[in-house]
C-alpha cells in the first residue's frame, strides 16, 4: 500500500482504530510500553475483532529502559 503521509510520522493508539489500522496493513511499527503492574484483568491492546491470520512483528528494533518502564519498538514484518 502506498505511503500517503510522505515522510511524516503518524501515531495511532491501540483500541478499535489501532486494531483496524493494523488489520488493514497500515501500521509499520508497534511500540509497547511495558510497566511492571499486574491488574488481574484488562482489555486487549488492539480491541476485539478477528484477524485473517497472525500479524508477525520482527525482533525489537529498539529497547529503551526507563524508570519502572521498558519501551519496546517492533517493526511489523512485511510479507
Amino acid at each position: 500500500m502506498p505511503d500517503h503521509t510522505g515522510d511524516r510520522v503518524v501515531d495511532v493508539a491501540g483500541g478499535e482504530i489501532g486494531g483496524q489500522a493494523l488489520r488493514l496493513g497500515l501500521i509499520d511499527q508497534v511500540v509497547v510500553n511495558l510497566v511492571p503492574v499486574v491488574f488481574g484483568s484488562g482489555r486487549p491492546f488492539f480491541a476485539t475483532g478477528s484477524l485473517a491470520g497472525p500479524i508477525l512483528l520482527d525482533n525489537p528494533s529498539q529497547i529503551i529502559r526507563g524508570d519502572r518502564v521498558t519501551h519496546l519498538v517492533y517493526d511489523v514484518a512485511k510479507s
